[in-house]
């Protein structure tokens, strides 16, 4: 199965990516934790980025999209994947489309997760106190509300017309979301 999650950054996406991914035997394919750990790192990639992500910038297309195609080449991937924070742009949903099809391979759904934004800063907050996460202050938290509503959340109108967009209540306790992910998904995936 081949999917992406979408929602606003503290809507947990990381959190039910990684619980789905376990629960379909697919990869959880984080742009975030790849960028987090060439910083940590100290790769070429990580310095490249760490400015950008620290004033809660987006990674610019053409490097996040050869990321991406990247691992999605990992033997892992090849049958089935869910993404977490990509695509983000427009022109990431054509690089992905453009990756897929070179592949034989499709979409087989696009998974919103729906939260309340106060929630969401509440949320990441507290993130950044347990997980000693110094990329997630208020103002940095805000700005990233803020390019997700201008530029990413327009994605859910485009998958919405296609046909693979399911909306998904993202509030409550991590089973009851992640049984509605699992309730969400298509009977028939794609081959």
């Amino acid at each position: 199965m081949r999917l992406i999650i979408l929602g606003p950054p503290g809507a947990g996406k990381g959190t039910q990516a990684a619980r789905l991914a376990e629960r379909l035997s697919i990869p959880a394919i984080s742009t975030g934790d790849i960028f987090r750990s060439n910083i940590k790192d100290e790769t070429e990639l990580g310095l490249k980025v760490k400015d950008i992500l620290a004033s809660g910038g987006y990674v610019p297309d053409e490097v996040t999209n050869e990321i991406v195609e990247d691992r999605l080449d990992w033997p892992d991937a090849a049958g089935g994947f869910l993404l977490d924070g990509y695509p983000r742009t427009a022109g990431q949903v054509e690089a992905l489309d453009e990756m897929l099809a070179r592949h034989g391979h499709r979409l087989d759904a696009v998974l919103a997760l729906e939260v309340d934004d106060d929630a969401i800063v509440e949320r990441l907050l507290k993130r950044a106190e347990t997980e000693g996460r110094s990329d997630d202050t208020e103002d940095v938290i805000r700005e990233r509300q803020a390019i997700y509503y201008r530029e990413t959340a327009p994605l859910s109108h485009h998958y919405d017309e296609v046909g693979l967009l399911v909306r998904v209540d993202g509030m409550g306790e991590l089973d009851k979301v992640t049984d509605r992910l699992v309730e969400a998904l298509p009977a028939h995936p794609s081959p």
